[in-house]
């Protein structure tokens, strides 16, 4: 047989590039297994999210290693990386009423007394609430309206008369007690009570004669309201004294409503004679935030001033688990949107059937902190704020209500992120 050389080494070439094509072929397809079962890896890793050692590396592991940052709508400042309000930013018409409601008060009569109260989606909270409502912890009947004027920038002299609710429900003889000088001037010198005086006592000659002499001649007047005259028709500074008169010193000032004293609505809460404080100074951070599906919780570090702050839960007990020092870790803040306690004291604290959320004080009395919506999947919990209704003091204390006028939105926390609980604080 004759052998052809240049027909073998075609053969070899023939076989070299098959050879050639079977190795590309293998590995195309080993890279593709590869790269498949790598994928399928990745995602396993990252997926499985409670122990996720890729995520950590990666820095794509937001619930443990860096809290998402979350919007809340209150101004805030820090103690101890956590969020607490900023007062100086926050008036009454910082906080809105989400949905509408009323209460009936019991029916007393006090001038200028409201046995009502309502509100509706979108009102500020100044429209609802009253001067009595913070007697003693805010201290707003310590101001007068000039200082308002001076911290909310309100012109006094632009202001009518009418606007300044309280004196409607003042006799003539309760306005000099409250302003004592008034009884030296002399009558025509102060319009509105010479027009009330014309009007409804019909006495027309009364020029020449001081307040005080009007009072004990007509003894009559005592019964007699400024408000039985449009005070609309006057200037507040028609009454010689009104705006440097502590309100305090006003009879019944307990039952005007923040939105009737000209611009207290508008000074913010860090010019309040008695501010609201971080009540200590202790600080414990959001651990996890469980459901209401939770039952049995007894380390609760949640309550009211009635009944105290380690109030437990049976069920449906959704709540924030907490960590930190001081055997704060493993403590619980329950939901008050799920569990109601005991609140309030006196005739006002039989409003709302005297519950009110579980929560707590961490910025003082004037109202309440409420842990309230619990979101699991986002590792998120939400917190509002409720105020109560008060009426101290007097020849009739009333007392006061539960916590239960909100709720407000407060602060948004996320797992890991620090929470300002405040004192008193005892962990069972």
């Amino acid at each position: 047989m004759l052998h052809n050389p240049q027909y073998r080494n075609n053969q070899q070439l023939v076989k070299s590039t098959n050879n050639n094509h079977l190795n590309l072929n293998s590995n195309i397809k080993y890279w593709m297994f590869l790269g498949l079962c790598t994928s399928l890896l990745l995602h396993g890793l990252i997926s499985f999210q409670h122990h996720n050692l890729l995520g950590y590396i990666l820095g794509i592991q937001p619930a443990t290693a860096s809290p998402t940052p979350t919007v809340n709508t209150i101004p805030s400042k820090y103690i101890n990386n956590a969020p607490v309000p900023d007062w100086q930013s926050i008036t009454f018409k910082s906080f809105v009423f989400s949905s509408p409601g009323s209460v009936e008060l019991p029916n007393v009569e006090f001038p200028g007394y409201k046995s009502i109260r309502s509100w509706q989606a979108g009102q500020s909270l100044d429209e609802v609430m009253e001067l009595g409502d913070f007697e003693n912890v805010f201290n707003l009947e310590n101001f007068s309206l000039q200082s308002i004027g001076q911290l909310s920038g309100i012109s006094l002299v632009n202001t009518k008369l009418s606007d300044f609710d309280t004196v409607k429900w003042q006799t003539v003889p309760e306005l000099t007690k409250a302003i004592p000088s008034l009884a030296n001037e002399y009558v025509e010198n102060v319009p509105p009570i010479q027009d009330l005086i014309k009007k409804i006592l019909g006495v027309t000659n009364i020029n020449g004669q001081t307040i005080g002499e009007i009072i004990n001649d007509f003894p009559q007047i005592k019964d007699i309201e400024l408000g039985e005259i449009d005070l609309s028709d006057y200037n507040l500074t028609s009454i010689p004294g009104i705006e440097k008169t502590a309100l305090k010193q006003f009879s019944n000032w307990q039952n005007t409503s923040i939105s009737k004293i000209p611009g207290l609505n508008q000074v913010t809460f860090t010019n309040f004679p008695n501010a609201p404080v971080p009540q200590g100074s202790i600080v414990g951070k959001l651990d996890l935030p469980l459901k209401e599906v939770e039952s049995n919780r007894q380390r609760s570090i949640s309550g009211s001033d009635q009944v105290g702050f380690n109030v437990s839960c049976t069920n449906n007990c959704a709540h924030i688990e907490l960590s930190g020092a001081g055997g704060i870790t493993g403590s619980q803040w329950m939901s008050g949107k799920f569990q109601q306690v005991k609140g309030g004291f006196g005739i006002l604290g039989n409003l709302n059937g005297g519950k009110e959320p579980t929560g707590r004080h961490p910025f003082g009395k004037g109202f309440k902190q409420v842990v309230w919506d619990i979101n699991e999947g986002d590792g998120t919990a939400s917190t509002a704020i409720f105020f109560r209704i008060c009426r101290r003091g007097g020849w009739f204390d009333l007392g006061c209500s539960p916590y239960f006028i909100g709720p407000f939105p407060f602060f948004i926390y996320q797992e890991k992120s620090p929470i300002f609980l405040g004192t008193p604080l005892t962990i069972p």
